[in-house]
């Protein structure tokens, strides 16, 4: 109640967090599919995704202010770099680990590039994207959360600094609780998700015991 007294009716946190989660999703998946299916794209672009994902990501958070104003854009846009890099390097990886001796098969039967990708590469990096994605989704609150805290008059991170400016304690650990809330939320519905449609993979408990 605290909390929902403190929000404005045109907050919509989470909801702009995961739309552009969506983006990064998709946009993450596509580019690890370029990259983990053609050795030219990974030579070129790996090495910038590489150094995109170097770039910390609060000192990115002022150069969106200055070009969106103080506000939710920068939030968002933060929470969508935060998750964008686990997901393409996820996909690519799973792309690129598919195992040798069965390409070999494939092409010995006529199965072309195309066929190999769809029937054979895409399943396979599916459980590598839904691991990435369960990474990605706390990543982004956690994206979201920095950049209130620097540029935002609005949304947790607001909340929980002007909790602190007034030595606030419970209000400031209400919003810890309620982003963890949040984020084991998405992860347990992506984790459900991923046991649907990747059942084939799951093979007992592994070395769990």
């Amino acid at each position: 109640m605290i909390i929902a007294g403190r929000f404005k009716p045109s907050d919509h946190w989470p909801v702009e967090s995961l739309q552009l989660l969506n983006e990064a999703v998709v946009l993450g998946a596509l580019i690890g599919v370029a990259i983990g299916s053609s050795r030219l794209i990974y030579r070129g672009l790996y090495p910038v995704l590489i150094g995109f994902n170097s770039i910390p990501k609060v000192a990115v958070v002022p150069v969106f202010v200055i070009w969106f104003g103080i506000g939710t854009i920068p939030a968002v846009l933060t929470a969508f770099m935060v998750s964008f890099f686990p997901i393409a390097v996820n996909v690519a990886t799973g792309l690129a680990t598919v195992e040798p001796e069965l390409l070999d098969v494939l092409r010995s039967l006529g199965a072309r590039k195309r066929q190999i990708l769809l029937k054979v590469g895409l399943p396979r990096s599916l459980p590598y994207f839904f691991a990435s994605l369960k990474v990605a989704i706390t990543l982004a609150f956690v994206g979201t959360i920095i950049s209130e805290t620097v540029a935002s008059a609005s949304g947790i991170g607001y909340l929980m600094m002007a909790a602190t400016a007034n030595f606030d304690t419970p209000l400031v650990f209400a919003g810890l609780i309620v982003v963890a809330v949040l984020g084991i939320v998405m992860y347990a519905l992506f984790a459900a998700i991923e046991k649907h449609l990747t059942f084939w993979a799951q093979r007992g408990d592994g070395l769990m015991t």
